[in-house]
């Protein structure tokens, strides 16, 4: 695969990630928040309201950080399929917080790392040619190297 190929399977990933985590998102805060709504209405006669209310404000607060993570993927997923150069740099986040979403957060991350970091993404994002690693002579260490 050439490097613009993998460029464009790891902004694939990134929008499905995306479109998961807003799918996810948005069904968190719909499940807590009706959950709150409910215990707020079989708390209405007794007067302890209190753990519904805390319900509702988590579904919005929880469901709200997940669907901004989620578009923050997505747009990370756009702008790598561009290759713009703020893409590298959000993929780059975005790979690492991947990391902590086992299993497929992980496997995400670490690829998009070696992408990224490694010589196919730099050529692709910097510009430069990727190192071959023929220095000249056998003997003579590369450059930058007192060995």
């Amino acid at each position: 695969m050439t490097a613009r190929d993998h460029n464009n399977l790891l902004g694939i990933f990134f929008m499905i990630q995306g479109g998961l985590a807003i799918l996810i998102g948005l069904m968190l805060g719909i499940m807590y928040g009706v959950m709150g709504v409910v215990m707020v209405g079989a708390a209405a006669k007794d007067g302890g309201a209190a753990v519904g209310g805390i319900f509702i404000v988590l579904a919005f607060v929880v469901g709200g950080i997940v669907v901004l993570l989620g578009a923050l993927d997505l747009y990370t997923g756009s702008r790598v399929r561009k290759v713009a150069p703020i893409g590298r740099t959000l993929g780059i986040v975005i790979s690492i917080l991947s990391l902590f979403s086992f299993p497929l957060g992980t496997a995400l991350g670490i690829y998009g790392l070696w992408f990224l970091l490694g010589d196919m993404g730099k050529s692709l994002y910097l510009g430069s040619a990727a190192p071959t690693g023929n220095y000249g002579s056998p003997n003579q260490p590369p450059p930058g190297n007192w060995a």
